[in-house]
């Protein structure tokens, strides 16, 4: 299996109509893995596969525009019917776990177990499942947030999550054949505390890379407006996330 990236859900900080939040399904050499569960995601997910197929779950960092669904997930398996083979490993930063029991109004994860084997992520965290492998890298954002790596015969995906400019993007994307990025913000303003990126972060931090997918773009700017201010930078091959576009990489 090549790998691929179909794209679920590009919005922020909300979802809109026949738009969801941040979410992807990347597939490779026999796995599939729901990358970020943003609102709305969940719904989208099994358009393009069945949900109980997932080899794994990687979310990038909690804040509710990409890990929102996790809550839909979990009753899903737990009581919709969809019966899982066993419990989905889910990659993502420590306190995930709590998070999810907090809301539905219990202290211990535990009761989720038959759901969800929690795997805290960190920075430089790599594992393999089947013929993918899945590497970690935390970038700069306002919580713990991690970039993802993914490699499938000799093929190279690169994700920023959300994150200010920080050298750990350049590292991700280095040689990278699809780098995947946000472009959330029209300009940084003075004094504030850089979490997201412009268009124009992004086209740089791709130099790096073959080509760029421009995605989880903001209120202030349109999907094409930023993909043309990143390509502008970078040079190369430019688009933008698309809802249930599938990209080879």
């Amino acid at each position: 299996m090549p790998l691929s990236l179909t794209v679920l859900g590009t919005a922020s900080p909300h979802p809109r109509p026949r738009r969801p939040c941040s979410g992807y399904l990347l597939r490779g050499g026999g796995a599939e893995v729901w990358v970020d569960a943003g609102f709305g995601t969940f719904a989208e997910l099994q358009r393009h596969t069945d949900p109980t197929r997932l080899t794994a779950i990687w979310v990038s960092h909690l804040h509710a525009d990409h890990s929102a669904d996790l809550l839909a997930a979990a009753y899903g398996f737990a009581y919709g019917g969809l019966r899982l083979p066993a419990p989905i490993p889910l990659y993502a930063p420590g306190d995930c776990g709590p998070r999810l029991a907090a809301f539905l109004g219990r202290s211990d994860p535990a009761f989720l177990s038959g759901v969800f084997d929690f795997r805290p992520l960190y920075d430089g965290h790599a594992v393999r499942h089947w013929n993918l492998n899945l590497g970690a890298r935390a970038v700069s954002h306002d919580i713990e947030t991690y970039g993802l790596r993914a490699e499938c015969q000799g093929r190279v995906l690169a994700y920023s999550g959300d994150s200010g400019p920080c050298d750990a993007l350049a590292d991700l994307s280095a040689g990278a054949d699809l780098f995947l990025c946000e472009a959330d913000i029209d300009r940084h303003r003075e004094g504030e505390r850089r979490v997201h990126l412009t268009p124009e972060d992004a086209g740089a931090y791709a130099k790096g890379a073959g080509r760029l997918l421009v995605t989880h773009v903001g209120p202030t700017l349109t999907r094409e407006s930023a993909a043309e201010r990143a390509a502008a930078v970078f040079g190369g091959p430019t688009e933008c996330a698309r809802e249930g576009g599938t990209t080879v990489v």
